[in-house]
């Protein structure tokens, strides 16, 4: 599919990627814009298809990373002040300007071109619009360090020490920004286990799906 079919009149086609440390998806989201027609968007900085360097968007956001140490903080105080009866600020109250943020960005892309959003909680997002297929990408953890040593040049241990690190903040950052669990599979249409397959293939799995899915509509 090209960009100019894209181009035709209509809400615009979106997917939204979630994806676990080491299931791939810094590689395929952008694999899969390209295959698309689709403008990219990472974890984090929005830009115009091509991919991104081996590893990138696994990343954690500066957002992931600051809910998961405000989270931990809060817990702490609420611990230390439980007993004292003062009041204590909770993620929605530290989470409200970075989720109008974050939503006013997936918003806009959703608004205009489409694309392909990796991250960004943009399922959540995107829950109610006609044209947004989302895709969740796991594996198990072995699976996951493997390609995480491959893609990132690491070795094991550094690679599960970051795969622990990563999947904690960004289930703290979910769970906090939105109340939910990243890995509830209703969020999705497609629940993919990315480690099983090679690259390419879970690109063109998913886009024959998210074709499928669109139609003529």
């Amino acid at each position: 599919m090209g960009g100019s079919e894209q181009a035709r009149a209509g809400p615009a086609r979106v997917v939204t990627v979630s994806a676990t440390y080491g299931s791939g998806g810094g590689l395929i989201a952008p694999a899969l814009a390209t295959r698309l027609g689709l403008p990219f968007a990472d974890r984090l900085i929005p830009a115009l298809g091509g991919p991104q360097p081996a590893g990138q968007g696994e990343q954690l956001t500066e957002e992931e990373r600051l809910a998961s140490q405000r989270t931990s903080f809060l817990d702490r105080l609420a611990h230390l002040t439980g007993g004292l009866g003062l009041p204590v600020p909770t993620g929605d109250d530290l989470g409200d300007d970075v989720r109008q943020q974050v939503e006013r960005s997936v918003c806009a892309i959703a608004a205009g071109a489409g694309g392909v959003i990796l991250g960004r909680a943009a399922m959540v997002v995107l829950a109610g619009h006609p044209m947004a297929y989302h895709v969740r990408l796991d594996g198990p953890e072995d699976r996951r360090c493997a390609r995480a040593m491959a893609l990132e040049g690491i070795d094991e241990a550094t690679a599960r020490d970051r795969m622990a690190e990563t999947d904690r903040a960004r289930a703290k950052y979910f769970s906090r920004i939105y109340g939910r669990d990243a890995a509830d599979v209703t969020l999705y249409h497609l629940v993919l286990d990315s480690t099983a397959l090679p690259i390419d293939a879970c690109v063109r799995v998913i886009v024959d799906a998210a074709t499928a899915f669109w139609g003529d509509r």
